[in-house]
């Protein structure tokens, strides 16, 4: 750690084997050839807290968490994720890893028409018979637990509410709640407060952090909200230009490493 607080990563390979959840190395995204995006990533993820990744506009963060669940193909490196490379998987065994990963997405991507309820219980349908999927006939144990999600992300009574009737906030709870109907073994959540406002946007941290917490379950969050970063993660890694600029605690996190992350010193006053 230097003066300023910051904290050099170490290569993954060079960290703990124990309780990690993810591991990533070495991590390449080109959208197109010769100019990477991600410029060799090396991370790894422990099996309890959150993570917020934080940085400016178009350094990579949403990126590097779609690689994670292949919502974006990686072009090299290695993302290991309880021991299984998901780079190299595809067709069933990729959809089998993905039931295993909580996404909770910026602009919610629920199913507007459906009620509260069946956006909760399509977080099963990896779980479930395609029949059973396809007439809505969930067993009684997902429902049930469905229920009483909407008891702990604060929205009781919204089962039959359609989707396109609630807040933005609202909006993230149920997909907060979507996300841990999975039994997840990770949660990845894209600024899942950068549509909210800030009453909004802490609830939401909050709920998010507490039933991971509950639950034993890592999470991921990319957060433009330095503050929140703060208060809520136990652990942030800084992004700029394609590169880990710093991986510590958020008390380690000065004005020096936030000028190296976004550049600038106008912004800090």
């Amino acid at each position: 750690m230097t003066a300023q607080g910051r904290v050099v990563p170490a290569p993954a390979d060079a960290r703990a084997e124990d309780g990690r959840a993810l591991v990533i190395r070495r991590l390449v995204k080109e959208y197109r050839p010769g100019q990477p995006v991600l410029r060799g990533i090396d991370l790894v993820v422990p099996s309890t807290g959150l993570t917020a990744i934080i940085g400016p506009s178009g350094t990579g963060k949403s990126t590097l968490i779609r690689c994670v669940n292949r919502l974006v193909q990686p072009t090299s490196g290695e993302i290991l994720f309880r021991g299984e490379d998901l780079t190299k998987l595809s067709g069933a065994a990729l959809r089998r890893a993905r039931r295993r990963i909580g996404m909770v997405f910026q602009e919610y991507n629920l199913v507007e028409r459906l009620s509260v309820m069946e956006n909760l219980l399509c977080g099963r349908l990896g779980y479930v018979p395609v029949w059973r999927a396809w007439l809505r006939r969930f067993p009684e144990p997902d429902i049930a637990r469905a229920f009483a999600l909407l008891d702990a992300v604060g929205l009781p009574g919204f089962a039959t509410r359609r989707a396109d009737a609630l807040s933005g906030g609202q909006r993230q709870r149920v997909g907060i709640a979507r996300a841990i109907m999975q039994e997840p073994e990770i949660i990845l959540a894209d600024e899942p407060t950068s549509s909210l406002d800030p009453k909004s946007s802490v609830e939401v941290m909050e709920i998010l952090s507490r039933l991971a917490a509950e639950r034993g379950v890592p999470v991921v969050v990319n957060i433009h909200n330095v503050a929140l970063a703060r208060r809520f993660a136990s652990r942030i890694v800084g992004m700029s230009g394609g590169h880990v600029v710093y991986d510590g605690p958020p008390e380690g996190l000065g004005e020096g490493d936030l000028r190296g992350i976004y550049g600038g010193e106008s912004w800090l006053e």
